[in-house]
């Protein structure tokens, strides 16, 4: 077993399927975080389009052995879940309430916040689709500390300005239909004054950090962990 790999049963942890009142009722959710009683900050993982899978579900795990309460929502919850099928997760996702799963993923950040071993610091990282909703997130909560977007559709210019937030932004280099909207978006930020930092990682496709499909690229992903983990360190942390 590749050595990354944080296995569900793993000691150090406490995991358990949750559910949190969110803006279309019962959220369920993913939550993983260290064993003991010191106090952390949390950090929501965000899925890509085929919903909470076991990857992200094991994404969350590695990020709460680094020191952080973490939690991975469903964003299908409203429409019954996330189904076996990665097409048919695909599909419903497609179909959800934009404004809704903003919302959603906002009261996750807000079940952190509270939490009994939070300090009340929160982190969001998401992939592809949840790259996306991440720089909503980032748009749309004010309270949020730090926000990671992997290859993430960008937000429109006009409303980057509302951005509280410190960003981490990463894309890959052979992206195009994403990539596209990076100049506007850094214009934007460097417009507004942002906390950014934005890297692309050469020679690697869209999704390149999902260890379980073929576009995976080891060094990319490790070197995008990396940063990942060091950036909410420094801003969640400290």
């Amino acid at each position: 077993m590749d050595n990354r790999i944080v296995s569900k049963e793993d000691s150090r942890l406490n995991v358990e399927d949750i559910k949190y009142k969110g803006e279309t009722g019962e959220v369920h959710a993913y939550f993983a975080m260290p064993k003991g009683e010191a106090k952390l900050p949390g950090v929501v993982v965000i899925s890509e389009i085929w919903g909470l899978v076991d990857h992200i579900k094991e994404v969350a795990r590695r990020v709460a052995l680094e020191g952080f309460l973490t939690i991975a929502p469903d964003a299908l919850s409203p429409l019954g879940g996330t189904p076996e099928d990665l097409d048919e997760a695909r599909s419903l996702i497609r179909k959800l309430d934009s404004e809704s799963t903003i919302k959603n993923f906002v009261a996750a950040e807000k079940y952190l916040e509270t939490h009994p071993r939070s300090i009340g610091k929160v982190g969001v990282m998401g992939f592809c689709w949840g790259g996306g909703v991440t720089n909503q997130l980032a748009v749309n909560s004010p309270d949020l500390k730090a926000a990671v977007p992997f290859y993430g559709r960008q937000p429109v210019p006009e409303d980057v300005s509302k951005i509280k937030t410190s960003l981490l932004i990463h894309y890959a280099g052979d992206d195009e239909r994403i990539n596209e909207g990076i100049p506007a978006f850094e214009a934007a930020l460097k417009e507004a004054s942002i906390d950014y930092q934005l890297f692309t990682y050469e020679g690697t496709k869209h999704g390149f950090f999902n260890d379980t499909r073929a576009r995976y690229h080891e060094e990319a992903a490790k070197l995008a962990w990396e940063r990942t983990i060091n950036f909410f360190k420094q801003k969640l942390k400290t």
